[in-house]
């Protein structure tokens, strides 16, 4: 493993060590791939997946914007989602990446569509 991935994962290590997403406060987790974004809502007491959404998903695949732009609407389709299972509140997991375009642009798309966190 290159230098830059073994310190991203050293970084979400030391993360994941202090954050926890239960029932009622699910994990907000990002992955981000050179050009994709992936959220997912996690319930780590249960080690459950409650709902994820991607930039690769059928609403997004014909729009021509920029990574930025799909990162947010990708934000604000979690936000949705978690609105149907009843949910409000999320413990936001960066996944190791910096807190700044993309994975900034997913957090700013959640909170507009009404999560806390």
């Amino acid at each position: 493993m290159d230098t830059k991935a073994l310190r991203r994962q050293k970084i979400r290590h030391g993360i994941r060590r202090k954050i926890n997403g239960i029932g009622q406060k699910p994990r907000l987790s990002v992955f981000r791939s050179n050009s994709d974004i992936y959220v997912q809502l996690i319930d780590d007491d249960k080690s459950l997946t409650l709902a994820s959404a991607s930039s690769r998903d059928k609403e997004f695949a014909g729009q021509k914007s920029t990574k930025v732009e799909k990162s947010k609407l990708v934000g604000a389709a979690i936000a949705r989602k978690a609105a149907e299972l009843g949910l409000t509140e999320v413990t936001f997991d960066r996944g190791g990446y910096l807190y700044h375009g993309r994975v900034k642009a997913v957090a700013d798309g959640a909170r507009e569509g009404g999560l806390k966190f």
